[in-house]
């Protein structure tokens, strides 16, 4: 066996999905990011481990941290994610390295470490470990849910049987379960059973209205497909003419990156998470062609979309051309101001921002700046898009949230389209198989894996109650956190902060809402920012775009007045950190409808990161098809549901392509 001297530090990353799905390459790229991150944020102090010579540390208590990150005892080392230990000898096999660690201790303090060739044995442990059971694709199928069978049209799924006409069970099938049976209903009380190997003929049905149930047989649902088809192929060709003329013009082709935005990437202070970096490149490999580049980049919130946008305006003002960066709101504009002028401060970059806040003396001059080429990137709402701006040599246009704009609005976009690099952002989530289907005609980069060290936020359905309103408060001011209060009421919000005032005496509040003046509301929100405001009565006006790391608890009075896609966005305001989050939606018990009911339900279910998807089921997925596809294509897909009408507009795209 060949040992050889280690000099300098070395990485033990635990067994989690996140390192998991990395090669060894991308730890020794990353390695000195991940051990000053490993300073400060928890996440990734719980989870990577760095040992070197002379280094003072019990035996034992490696042995049970090792443990704890995943790694298993052996005799002898076969496979990465091992370790063995003999007497004062600890061998390692990091999942992060290539070769294998031993370690010789003597007494509390690493005397030796040295690099060990070993013969793999066994296969990979993250085979092992992301593997999983087959499992049935319609997870989590409750009695009641409508599905759409291939042949057969809408149903209601009644549970699982054992045989057919057999008993109903509501739990899903494992391997030892006898149930083969999916049950569906349809009018008349006709019932299906499908065998769970034809799974493949199921999907749920998402539409934008409660569907019709037919009967069993006939050929309703023939022609229902047909007309269905027919839209699709429709819409299909449309996409087809719009991608072909773009195709078909020349822009501006970026040069490659250079060393300063090298220093701007390596300045960022997270790592990446592998959809970022996808979508970053997808990014640069658009803006360094000919083609001018049209790409929405689609992530949950959180998720890091505006660093990307952030990346690429950079990038462009290398080029010596200018960025525009236009927002729906005056607090997002002034965010996204507030985010790049803090990133790019030791860059030679001039950003400037242009809102109806500023007087009349101030837009003036930011617009002849604008015009004269003096400001690099401006950021802004739609009054960027106003006839007096003009652009001296522009080369990005950056939208965030386009479907929150008008008709007017939407034109001016089209016309930046024509001549320009356009990238647009959404927390809309897009179905994947939507994706698929769309993805050779529009450009579609995907940001769904949560950064690393973000917790789901935990999340409690429960009656309105004033005890638990103020053991909330309590807890968050308690930790030095700050606290969102949602009052969707504008006429009695101000009373609503002076009982808040009551529960926390000591805290410092203050209310915001839409009818304000901007001015107001922004200073209020950079109080906020700064620290200077614990509690934040609000209504749903900070529902999009605000990052506050520091604000982790939510407080949502009458929850049930909410639709669940607003109060999904809203719970993404907080848990923007590694600090665990709270949310609590409460209702007035005496008048709970059912659809109330069912609706905080979905909500506490997808509690999960990233479970938009799982919410899109209901809100978010129809929300995100209309910004894709169109309203008008409402019909067809209430048709036949979401998936199947994604399924034949894939189809179409496919036959369009030959």
């Amino acid at each position: 066996m060949q040992l050889s001297r280690v000099k300098g530090k070395i990485l033990i990353a635990s067994l989690t999905p996140y390192f998991l799905e990395r090669d060894y390459s991308w730890f020794s790229q990353n390695l000195q990011k991940i051990e000053k991150i490993a300073k400060s944020q928890v996440w990734w102090k719980e989870n990577t481990l760095f040992l070197e010579k002379d280094q003072k540390t019990n035996l034992f208590e490696l042995l049970r941290r090792l443990t704890e990150f995943g790694y298993e005892r052996v005799q002898t080392l076969g496979s990465k994610g091992e370790i063995s230990h003999r007497g004062g000898i600890l061998d390692i096999f990091a999942i992060n390295e290539k070769t294998a660690y031993r370690l010789e201790f003597s007494g509390n303090k690493i005397a030796e470490i040295y690099g060990l060739e070993i013969k793999v044995l066994k296969k990979e442990i993250k085979k092992e470990l992301l593997s999983r059971t087959p499992q049935l694709l319609l997870s989590n199928l409750k009695p009641g849910e409508y599905l759409v069978h291939l042949d057969h049209g809408i149903g209601i799924f009644r549970g699982y049987a054992d045989e057919l006409g057999g008993q109903l069970s509501f739990s899903p099938p494992n391997p030892d379960s006898p149930e083969k049976y999916f049950v569906l209903e349809y009018a008349k009380a006709d019932r299906l059973y499908v065998p769970l190997e034809l799974e493949n003929k199921l999907s749920r049905y998402i539409g934008f209205e409660t569907p019709i149930v037919h009967r069993l047989g006939g050929t309703l649902w023939y022609k229902t497909k047909r007309k269905a088809k027919e839209g699709a192929i429709e819409l299909a060709r449309q996409l087809f003419e719009l991608y072909a003329k773009r195709a078909s013009s020349s822009g501006f082709a970026f040069g490659s990156d250079d060393a300063l935005q090298k220093e701007l990437e390596d300045s960022f202070q997270f790592i990446e998470t592998p959809d970022q970096l996808r979508a970053l490149q997808e990014v640069k490999d658009d803006m360094e062609s000919e083609k001018p580049m049209d790409r929405l980049i689609c992530g949950d919130v959180g998720f890091g979309k505006t660093e990307v946008a952030l990346r690429a305006a950079f990038k462009a003002v290398a080029d010596n051309k200018q960025v525009a960066m236009i927002a729906p709101t005056t607090i997002l504009a002034h965010q996204h101001f507030n985010t790049f002028s803090e990133r790019l401060k030791k860059f030679p970059v001039n950003i400037a921002l242009l809102s109806r806040l500023g007087s009349k003396n101030q837009q003036g001059q930011t617009v002849r700046q604008i015009k004269e080429g003096k400001i690099d990137i401006i950021i802004g709402t739609h009054r960027l898009i106003q006839k007096d701006v003009y652009f001296a040599n522009p080369g990005l246009a950056i939208i965030d949230e386009e479907q929150r704009f008008g008709v007017k609005q939407k034109d001016k976009f089209k016309e930046w389209r024509a001549g320009i690099d356009v990238l647009s952002l959404s927390a809309t989530p897009i179905p994947r198989t939507m994706h698929l289907a769309i993805s050779g005609l529009r450009d579609i980069s995907l940001i769904q894996s949560a950064p690393p060290g973000r917790q789901p936020v935990k999340t409690f359905i429960q009656p309105h109650s004033y005890k638990i309103v103020k053991q909330a408060i309590e807890q968050e001011l308690k930790r030095g956190g700050q606290i969102y209060y949602l009052h969707n009421r504008v006429d009695t919000i101000e009373l609503a902060a002076q009982q808040i005032k009551k529960l926390a005496p000591k805290a410092r509040i203050a209310a915001v809402h839409g009818r304000m003046h901007e001015k107001q509301l922004v200073k209020v929100m950079d109080e906020f920012d700064a620290g200077k405001i614990d509690i934040l009565v609000a209504t749903t006006i900070i529902e999009n775009g605000l990052d506050f790391p520091n604000v982790n608890t939510l407080i949502v009075a009458y929850a049930t007045k909410l639709g669940l896609a607003q109060s999904y966005q809203l719970r993404g305001r907080i848990g923007r950190s590694d600090r665990q989050a709270y949310a609590y939606f409460l209702y007035n018990a005496k008048n709970l409808t059912e659809i109330a009911r069912q609706r905080l339900d979905a909500l506490k279910e997808a509690e999960a990161l990233g479970s938009g998807y799982q919410i899109a089921l209901r809100d978010l997925e129809i929300r995100g098809a209309g910004n894709i596809l169109g309203r008008e294509q409402s019909g067809s897909i209430n048709a036949v549901g979401l998936n199947l009408y994604v399924q034949m507009l894939n189809e179409a795209v496919e036959e369009m392509k030959k």
